[in-house]
Order: C-alpha cells, then sequence, then structure tokens
C-alpha cells in the first residue's frame, strides 16, 4: 500500500517542526566532542607531558602522535613520575571511569591535577571523546619511582620545595 501524498506532507511537516526541538535535548555531536576535546588539549598543555618532542618541536608533532606519553622522566622529592600514555590508558576505561579518575584521584607532580579537576564534567567527557577517538597506540610510559631510586633514562629534576 502506498503512502498518501497528504500523509507524507503531513509527516515531512512534523519532522521539520520537531527538528529544532530535537537538537535542543540531544547530547552534542561526537563531532563537536572531539573537536573541543582536541581544543582542551591543545590549550591545556597535555601534549607538553603527554607528547615526546612536543615542547621542544614547538608543537610541531603531527596529531597522530599525540598522547603518547613519554620516557622523561620528572624527578623531585616525590620519587620520579612519568606522562603516562594517555590513549593506552583511555581505551581501558569507560567514561565514568575516566570521569572519576579525573576528579577524584590524587596525581603526583608535576601533573598540574587542580587544573584538571577545575574542568566540567562536560570538557572531561570532550577530552576523553577525542583520546578515544585517537584510539590507543604507544608503549606505556615508565612506571613511578619512589625517592631514592634512580631512574635510568633522562630527567627534569626539581629541586626539594624551600624549608625541607
Amino acid at each position: 500500500m502506498k503512502p498518501s501524498t497528504s500523509f507524507l506532507h503531513a509527516l515531512l511537516g512534523a519532522c521539520a517542526l520537531a527538528a529544532p526541538l530535537a537538537g535542543l535535548c540531544a547530547p552534542p555531536s561526537t563531532t563537536a566532542q572531539i573537536e573541543r576535546g582536541r581544543y582542551l588539549v591543545t590549550i591545556g598543555g597535555c601534549n607538553d607531558c603527554h607528547t615526546p618532542g612536543y615542547g621542544a618541536s614547538g608543537g610541531k608533532v603531527p596529531e597522530k602522535e599525540w598522547l603518547t606519553g613519554d620516557t622523561l622522566g620528572y624527578r623531585g622529592p616525590w620519587g620520579t613520575t612519568y606522562a603516562t600514555n594517555l590513549r593506552r590508558l583511555v581505551a581501558g576505561m569507560s567514561e565514568p571511569q575516566w570521569l572519576a579518575m579525573a576528579q577524584h584521584q590524587p596525581m603526583r607532580p608535576p601533573m598540574p591535577w587542580p587544573a584538571l579537576r577545575a574542568m566540567s564534567a562536560q570538557d572531561l567527557r570532550a577530552v576523553y571523546q577525542f583520546i578515544r577517538w585517537l584510539g590507543p597506540q604507544g608503549d606505556a610510559a615508565p612506571p613511578y619511582l619512589p625517592p631514592g631510586q634512580a631512574p635510568q633514562g633522562p630527567v627534569v629534576v626539581f629541586p626539594a620545595p624551600p624549608g625541607t
């Protein structure tokens, strides 16, 4: 049975009226979330530590190589930390797990975790979507070394805070 022309016109008219309203309730498009995440990763300085060679090249590392972690250590009174391979980390996490980690998990220096915690849940979701979009790549960063254990590779050394 073939629908009548008047029925098709009514259906199209109803869709045209409902379409603007659907946008009010729908979540942002995946593309918009990925673009927002890319922007936040860029301005947030995530690549400065989590992308090898980013700072030294003036940011001229191809996006396909972003956020793969680094073997450059950051050594201070807390021990030696390494920038995590965020692409591998996020590949094994759900979005709620990412939000919980970003909002509540203590992190070692030099990670600027107060800035991460200040981000809105919407922005953290966008960062998550962007990292997931990049896909898993690269090796795991070296593990944390407690104070007194000497790192094997290059490190940036932070002096002890005054009075310690």
